[in-house]
């Protein structure tokens, strides 16, 4: 099953949380935690939608690879400006993801075009 999503004008928070339900299957009757749902997302339109100024400035996202001092921050205007809106949304639908075996499977079946 494919479903389609356009962004315009949505914030970034509410299409990820649509696109992680429907990539879990939650909305789906024959849901189960173990199983990945045979659906494609696609989201259209993902340069287009609403980022407050403040929050560009002020949400960081953080790395660190486990050695002493190798802390990264970046903000989000520098991860949107090296890698464009659609890393943003993606970051933020991973990040609703469950933390397990099955997540960069689910992650496979997401589509962002601008």
């Amino acid at each position: 099953m494919k479903h389609t999503l356009d962004a315009t004008g949505k914030r970034i928070g509410r299409v990820a949380t649509e696109v992680a339900v429907l990539l879990m299957g939650k909305n789906r009757t024959d849901f189960a935690k173990n199983k990945i749902p045979d659906v494609k997302v696609e989201v259209l339109n993902a340069s287009k939608f609403w980022i407050d100024a403040r929050k560009k400035r002020d949400k960081t996202y953080a790395t660190h690879s486990g050695y002493p001092g190798s802390l990264k921050t970046r903000s989000m205007q520098q991860v949107i400006d090296a890698k464009g809106e659609k890393e943003v949304l993606r970051m933020a639908v991973l990040g609703m993801l469950p933390k397990n075996k099955l997540r960069p499977q689910m992650i496979k079946n997401l589509t962002i075009k601008d």
